[in-house]
């Protein structure tokens, strides 16, 4: 009897070692692996989107996507999908995020003249227009809603950004303003919801109930970012980032604490590039973050948790590290018995 005893306890207790470990490994396993943020930039000089590090600002593909582009202007994620603007052949297209594959170059063809920038909400995809109109249309079948549904009977509008929040939507209007108005029913609330500061405003995004919007002053001041309330427009700081003459300022992305800033470079700094800027303070991090750009506008950045896994092999490993722990406790136990 003692015999029998001893000669199970060496494997019975092998196998009580292995198993926290075999359980840590299965731990392991079971927890998601994500990529970090990344950063789409719409190149209306070349008609491309490159897709860039949104930590170190290094380029992934310069050339992501280049099928079916004219003139990209604005861009909107929603997430796997991308949607584009193309100024130049008056379409919306669609593309796989994650892998830059076409799903349909013209997934939007109707009712647009110069598209300048898209929203998305609701499952509704706002386009504003060169002509003074914004359209809505299906996110997921691209079909006409309303391809006039704020026009230039509600003053001159709809030639620059655009951008969503609380059931409100901001359209930078050629009157140097900000017009706000309702995303249900596209009634203006204020079609000079913000005017302070204003010169020539190009892009603007939103952030936390606070509006950040491009401005280009030429030859007579510097180039701003301007930030103002979304909620009362009331002007936080007209000139939160200030930059060089003709920097044109443009394309403008918040995730987080960071802002980026197109800039086509009219003057010495910065030529072709995003900048990036504390969204707090307008703090400069690194006015070149990234370069090599060919007339930036739109930014979109992409959060981690929809940037797809990065690391397959590294899950297949571990699980290949787990079955060979099980399968060695599961031979313990039947020499045990």
């Amino acid at each position: 009897m003692k015999t029998d005893a001893k000669s199970n306890f060496g494997p019975l207790s092998r196998a009580f070692t292995e198993l926290p470990l075999a359980a840590l490994v299965a731990m392991l396993c079971l927890m998601p692996i994500t990529g970090s943020a990344q950063i789409l930039v719409a190149n209306q000089g070349n008609s491309t989107i490159g897709k860039y590090d949104a930590t170190t600002g290094a380029p992934i593909n310069s050339s992501f996507i280049s099928s079916g582009l004219s003139f990209p202007t604005g861009i909107a994620l929603s997430g796997d999908k991308l949607y584009v603007a193309n100024y130049g052949n008056n379409t919306i297209g669609l593309y796989n995020a994650a892998t830059g594959e076409t799903i349909n170059s013209r997934f939007i063809s109707s009712g647009l003249h110069n598209p300048a920038d898209i929203a998305l909400s609701g499952g509704k995809l706002f386009v504003s227009n060169g002509n003074n109109k914004v359209g809505v249309y299906d996110a997921a079948t691209g079909a006409t809603i309303d391809s006039f549904f704020i026009s230039s009977a509600s003053g001159n509008i709809g030639i620059g950004g655009i951008a969503l929040f609380g059931g409100n939507l901001f359209v930078v209007n050629g009157s140097h303003t900000i017009g706000k108005y309702n995303a249900t029913t596209g009634a203006p609330i204020n079609r000079r919801f913000i005017s302070s500061g204003l010169n020539f405003p190009a892009d603007i995004a939103l952030s936390g109930g606070k509006l950040f919007v491009t401005n280009f002053f030429g030859d007579t001041n510097g180039d701003t970012v301007g930030k103002y309330d979304a909620t009362t427009g009331a002007t936080i700081d007209s000139s939160f980032i200030s930059l060089p003459q003709f920097s044109e300022l443009n394309g403008i992305a918040v995730s987080g604490e960071n802002l980026f800033v197109g800039s086509l470079g009219l003057s010495d700094f910065p030529v072709n590039t995003v900048g990036l800027y504390n969204a707090t303070t307008g703090a400069t991090i690194n006015g070149r973050f990234i370069s090599g750009l060919n007339v930036p506008e739109g930014i979109v950045v992409m959060s981690p948790s929809s940037v797809p896994d990065a690391s397959p092999p590294l899950t297949l490993l571990l699980l290949g590290i787990g079955a060979t722990f099980g399968f060695n406790l599961l031979k313990h136990r039947r020499f045990e018995a």
